[in-house]
């Protein structure tokens, strides 16, 4: 990597954007960086989303920044600002808390260089604490594609980090509906359609003091999430990037929540009313071990609007005072099973019972309707996959034909048949039980889901519907051909998920927390993971 301006000599503008809300006291140092940069072909544009600080003073000592003043508007429409003004071919966002190593616009010009097709490179950046002056480096080396690895988590950390060409942000503008996270809703929506780079080298210095935005923990990681709800649903592929993605948001939020909570005496914890809120609402057996430990009434007394608001009364309400709230209608939130507000609340349990089983999915590998948890979880152990169809017009089934009558299915042939949310759609089932057992392999496995308490689809497959089912049910359906020894059940749900999943409520409104508690009196889905027996 060269140190030297000269190789950059006469080459592009680069654009550097501050966007600035009352960051006064931190701007000095964020302009001084990008002034001390090795490369010289720079401007320096500051966005004053509506300071009341004294930030104008500051921007005016230096007579090369070019200074544009707006009402509050918020992050994503001062960054969206300082886009349309820009000059340059290469736009950096340098916050005005942050700053620039002085390599940083010369290693990403480098790397931009080297490759024009991409439509922004990312490197490594320091965290550093004003509290004690310590600092650690935050840098990661991607294992997966960035769009997949995005879908797991934020792996740039940093924005300042970030050179993009100016034509991709012309392309995808800030979202403005978005409080936070707009960054890495914008990293989500170019590495979809383009590729990037990422690298080692650190850039960037990243400020941590008492007024950053990311320790609002909730406030954060609710915004994390719905940034996720818009990508990686069923028809991508991405579905099980985007719910591991869900669950390290989850995870790294309550861990830093948690580890300020753990250090404090109980009267500073009960200030903390934002982190004490995201662990009641995702980890709550930590929540109640830590309030237990230090002062479970204290916090009851102080805390009580948060945990009335959020979590369930110790007693049931009186009678004829259950406060029913956005439930008290007779009409749904979706009619369309939760897709239109960020996936159905059964896919969790569908897809958590493949990938649990996937270890099944391999060889020749029969699927109802499509191949697409075929590919998802079963990936390279597949050697052939194959598609069966009721519908003679699908050009990509290599079999049609009815399940519970399909003599063009041939006898002991597959290793595996996923039928997901199928069952309940043929009228005489138990035949197409025997048809499954009848064509898979000895030693095969049939991994079955079928809904327990659901709606009826108001789409057309609604005239279709005729069953809904039962962990015994499905038991004692499976076991007439495979076995009981052979088969392994488990329902899934509870009443609040069988009542938010008949109201429509998506998947990620929510807690894992929730999903994973299973009443066996609210069956909501049911699974099935049944082995033919090697020897008949």
């Amino acid at each position: 990597m060269t140190q030297t301006a000269n190789y950059y000599k006469n080459q592009s503008l680069v654009s550097v954007v501050i966007a600035n809300y009352n960051h006064g006291r931190y701007l000095a140092t964020a302009i001084e960086s990008v002034l001390s940069q090795s490369y010289k072909n720079y401007e320096i544009i500051i966005v004053d989303d509506g300071s009341t600080d004294g930030s104008r003073s500051v921007a005016e000592q230096y007579p090369s920044v070019r200074y544009f003043y707006q009402q509050n508007q918020g992050l994503s429409a001062a960054r969206n600002k300082g886009i349309d003004v820009a000059l340059g071919k290469y736009i950096v966002f340098l916050d005005a808390d942050d700053w620039l190593y002085n390599e940083a616009i010369s290693i990403n010009l480098e790397f931009l260089t080297g490759n024009r097709n991409a439509a922004f490179v990312s490197g490594a950046h320091q965290k550093i604490n004003t509290n004690d002056g310590t600092s650690v480096t935050v840098s990661f080396n991607l294992a997966n594609e960035p769009y997949q690895q995005l879908l797991q988590g934020n792996y740039i950390g940093m924005h300042a980090t970030v050179m993009y060409r100016k034509w991709a942000l012309q392309e995808f503008k800030f979202d403005t509906s978005l409080r936070a996270c707009e960054d890495y809703d914008i990293y989500l929506r170019i590495t979809k359609r383009y590729p990037v780079i990422h690298h080692q080298h650190v850039i960037a210095a990243y400020l941590h003091h008492g007024g950053n935005m990311s320790f609002n923990y909730s406030f954060m990681l609710s915004n994390a999430l719905k940034v996720l709800e818009r990508f990686g649903n069923k028809n991508n592929l991405n579905s099980v990037d985007k719910a591991l993605g869900i669950d390290n948001w989850k995870q790294y939020y309550t861990t830093e929540a948690a580890n300020v909570l753990t250090i404090l005496p109980l009267k500073k914890m009960l200030q903390q009313r934002d982190s004490l809120r995201i662990l009641y609402d995702y980890n709550r057996s930590f929540f109640f071990k830590l309030v237990t430990k230090k002062g479970w009434q204290a916090l009851k007394n102080k805390f009580k609007s948060v945990i009335g608001k959020h979590g369930v009364s110790e007693t049931n309400p009186p009678l004829y005072h259950v406060n029913l709230g956005d439930l008290n209608r007779t009409q749904p939130f979706s009619t369309q099973f939760g897709y239109d507000r960020g996936g159905p609340v059964d896919r969790y349990y569908i897809e958590k019972f493949l990938a649990k089983h996937s270890h099944l999915i391999k060889g020749r590998v029969l699927e109802i309707g499509d191949n697409e948890y075929t590919l998802h979880f079963g990936a390279s152990n597949v050697a052939q996959s194959e598609i069966l169809h009721i519908d003679s017009n699908n050009t990509k089934a290599t079999y049609v034909g009815d399940l519970s009558n399909a003599p063009t299915l041939p006898n002991n042939t597959f290793d595996c048949i996923i039928l997901t949310q199928t069952l309940q759609f043929i009228y005489d089932y138990q035949k197409a039980i025997a048809t499954c057992f009848r064509v898979l392999k000895p030693g095969g496995s049939l991994l079955l889901t079928v809904p327990g308490i659901s709606h009826i689809p108001q789409d057309e497959w609604g005239k279709y519907c005729c069953w809904s089912f039962t962990e015994t049910s499905i038991q004692k359906t499976t076991s007439e051909h495979f076995g009981s020894d052979y088969i392994q059940t488990e329902a899934y749900g509870n009443v609040l998920v069988a009542t938010a999943f008949l109201y429509g409520m998506g998947r990620y409104e929510l807690h894992d927390a929730t999903l994973n508690a299973h009443d066996p009196h609210y069956q909501v889905i049911i699974t099935a993971a049944c082995r033919k027996p090697a020897i008949l």
